[in-house]
């Protein structure tokens, strides 16, 4: 049977500047993605932020952020890496959890940096069967990060109490951030007290619980004010807000501008990139 490609989402390889191209904030703010994403740090340092954990990368990591998974990313200025998304409908051997993976061996590094390249050339000239060429490649290099993993994975400690809390949480601002619930309702689900649930995040993610909500809202507003054209008061009701009053307030305070301002300078920017 001719194979059908059709079976299979669109695998993507890109430079990781691409994933913030209309600012810093599509890293820096917690949010999660529909999508796999699978990042290569080939230069620089920084730190992310990966299901209620915090922890810092330098050269040759490979973080793997499951589609669900809350997580954020800081970039120093000399960053650079490569980005690959896998849609979560195709199948392929990478880790269930997230990952940030330091990969010291030279011939691990070339490995990965050219199946990164040989996808990227698929990407760039299209040849026959290039739509399956990517799958066969990414499923390679998802074995190899599997393989790297098992080797470094010695006997690793249970979770404590409080890292299954703050990734409790995590879980609980992915599945309920658009329904506007507060931090102290997320605490009451989880049997805790606001204070406890603050200073526990604080410990294990560097930011407080209240900052970890505020950000995936604000993430997703700023993502529908980037990519979509729905009206003001659509947006707020999408997000739960209870008016497109409160939802501008809420963006003016966070932000320093205006949700139509924020609209208006993401056009300008996508028209010079043009």
């Amino acid at each position: 049977m001719p194979f059908d490609p059709t079976n299979i989402g669109e695998i993507k390889v890109s430079p990781l500047a691409q994933l913030c191209a209309d600012g810093a904030w599509q890293l820096e703010l917690a949010h999660d993605l529909n999508d796999h994403l699978l990042i290569w740090i080939t230069r620089g340092q920084g730190r992310v932020f990966l299901n209620g954990q915090q922890r810092g990368f330098g050269p040759n990591s490979a973080i793997f952020v499951p589609a669900g998974t809350l997580w954020s990313m800081e970039m120093g200025r000399q960053c650079i890496g490569q980005a690959m998304i896998i849609p979560a409908s195709t199948p392929m051997d990478f880790p269930e959890q997230a990952v940030a993976l330091r990969i010291p061996d030279a011939q691990d590094q070339a490995v990965i940096n050219a199946a990164i390249q040989a996808m990227q050339n698929e990407q760039q000239t299209r040849p026959a069967l290039w739509y399956r060429a990517m799958q066969a490649h990414g499923a390679l290099l998802a074995i190899h990060i599997r393989r790297l993993l098992s080797a470094q994975d010695t006997a690793q400690p249970k979770l404590t109490a409080a890292q299954r809390l703050a990734q409790g949480y995590c879980a609980r601002i992915v599945q309920c951030y658009a329904q506007h619930a507060s931090m102290a309702d997320h605490a009451t689900e989880l049997n805790v007290t606001p204070t406890h649930l603050t200073r526990v995040c604080k410990a294990e993610t560097g930011k407080t619980a209240g900052a970890l909500l505020t950000e995936r809202q604000l993430h997703a507003a700023r993502s529908l004010l980037v990519s979509t054209d729905l009206p003001m008061r659509d947006i707020a009701a999408t997000l739960g807000f209870g008016s497109a009053a409160y939802f501008t307030r809420f963006i003016t305070q966070h932000t320093g501008e205006t949700p139509s301002r924020l609209r208006k300078q993401a056009r300008e920017r996508l028209k010079k990139a043009a």
